[in-house]
């Protein structure tokens, strides 16, 4: 019943807030209550999944195993900081929205989480990919709100590529389920494929993998599927911008790594190669790209699309490493969205997201300079944030398995984009500020999304609690094959 309840609530909160049309404070306070609750319940999921339960609303369709529940959980807080911050947002005094805009922005803001949800709570394969096709569809609508030129350009680029994709990723799942059939199984779920991983034939097996981790990675922005990715979240609002940072980096490896234990002995090794070839391929190209980037957001853009290459590389490694997977796609999943917190609070001081015209915003905002800063040693895994241990946690395992090779690109991707993405933002935060006037007021909200975002990066990067270990090392399982 809780796995239902997690999927209405945004769809509640969507009806509540379209009925209040003419309350300016109703759309906002109604998705952050809505956003809460989901939160707990995903939450109290992840604790009952920690024991080794399954959760299940309906067999073979609907249920969530720990992994899942890692997800669910993450995906949830990211919705909730990004409903926070969103407040804010839409009440910003440079630029205050109307009451029918704000309300068109909850309702949009709402209907997105619900596939975003609703992927690690669907245990049918062929309804995942729905789900993850339709936030494509949902999403394109909060990329283009702005309705600037660049806005719907931007919108346009991405349902474009990406729905090459998610047709790529189609035809990937029909592959594997005619697999599944030949092996003589019946249940299209992951763990009925799981199961029937030695029956099926190892040809349409791998056909299918690599049209899927096409088509998927597509969505995911891995290199060189990734030209969209810069161009959205230059133009997407902030609150979008985190969100859709933990769709790429959470949601869609997800989907992918879930497709491993498909591939029994060697053809697992064949596999953990593509991962391997696209994970690195990402990363070192990510870090290049971070070097000569000119916009803020696009610079988180790029550590994004970073570290979705250093996750799947992880999962690829396998062994020792494949714990590190699980590991860095949470830590990332709480680090990033605080980092475009921290963005857009540099914009609403700085007026511009441009690098080069931004400069002495700790002198302007000292609040704004510190969030921006911290968020950038956050999201490149700087001690004592929570990436730096999962990053030593991949590089540690690959060395054990003796993966001296992909370690040693992965070293210097990381230390590359450490240095890129410092350079730039300590330009933007130290010497003489750069803009003049009055200051604007520092919204509550923004704050309050920087302070509740911020808390899980460090505490996790001072002490991993045993339980929420024990719920890593579980959904680290699903990468076993």
């Amino acid at each position: 019943m809780v796995l239902w309840f997690i999927l209405t609530l945004p769809l509640i909160a969507a009806a509540l807030a379209l009925w209040a049309s003419r309350h300016r404070t109703v759309p906002g306070g109604v998705t952050v209550l809505a956003t809460a609750l989901q939160l707990l319940l995903a939450l109290a999921v992840a604790a009952r999944c920690a024991s080794g339960a399954m959760v299940t609303a309906l067999p073979g369709w609907v249920s969530c195993d720990a992994f899942g529940a890692l997800v669910l959980a993450l995906c949830a807080f990211a919705g909730f900081t990004a409903a926070l911050f969103s407040i804010g947002f839409t009440r910003r005094a440079t630029q205050p929205m109307e009451a029918g805009r704000v309300r068109r922005y909850f309702v949009r803001f709402n209907l997105f989480l619900v596939p975003v949800l609703a992927v690690p709570l669907l245990s049918n394969v062929a309804l995942v990919w729905i789900a993850v096709a339709l936030t494509t569809l949902l999403s394109i609508f909060l990329v283009s709100f702005d309705q600037s030129t660049a806005a719907l350009e931007a919108a346009w680029k991405y349902a474009i590529l990406t729905s090459m994709g998610a047709a790529l990723a189609l035809f990937g799942v029909l592959v594997l389920y005619w697999a599944m059939r030949q092996g003589g199984a019946e249940d299209f779920t992951w763990s009925g494929l799981a199961a029937a991983a030695g029956a099926m034939p190892p040809l349409l097996v791998k056909t299918a993998f690599l049209f899927m981790l096409v088509g998927y990675g597509t969505k995911a922005a891995l290199v060189p599927f990734h030209s969209w990715l810069p161009d959205v979240y230059s133009q997407a609002p902030v609150p979008i911008c985190a969100l859709l940072s933990v769709v790429e980096t959470t949601t869609l490896p997800y989907v992918i790594v879930r497709l491993l234990p498909l591939f029994p002995g060697k053809a697992g090794d064949g596999a953990g190669r593509w991962l391997l070839a696209f994970g690195l391929l990402s990363a070192v190209g990510a870090a290049l790209l971070l070097v000569q980037v000119k916009d803020l957001k696009r610079l988180f853009a790029y550590s994004t699309i970073e570290n979705a290459g250093i996750i799947l590389t992880a999962a690829g490694l396998g062994g020792a490493a494949g714990y590190g997977s699980v590991y860095q796609l949470m830590n990332h999943a709480l680090a990033k969205p605080f980092g475009f917190f921290a963005a857009g609070a540099a914009l609403l001081f700085a007026g511009t997201t441009e690098i080069a015209a931004v400069q002495g915003l700790g002198r302007r905002s000292p609040l704004a300079g510190a969030a921006l800063l911290a968020g950038a040693l956050a999201v490149t895994g700087a001690p004592p944030f929570a990436l730096f241990l999962s990053e030593l946690s991949i590089l540690q395992g690959g060395a054990v398995d003796h993966r001296f090779l992909p370690v040693a690109l992965l070293t210097l991707c990381m230390v590359g984009a450490f240095c890129a993405v410092l350079y730039h933002v300590t330009r933007m935060v130290f010497g003489r500020a750069s803009a003049t006037g009055p200051l604007p007021a520092f919204p509550r909200s923004y704050a309050l999304a920087l302070f509740v975002a911020f808390v899980p990066v460090v505490l996790l990067g001072v002490s991993l609690p045993a339980s929420v270990e024990h719920l890593l090392r579980l959904a680290a399982m699903a990468l076993a094959r």
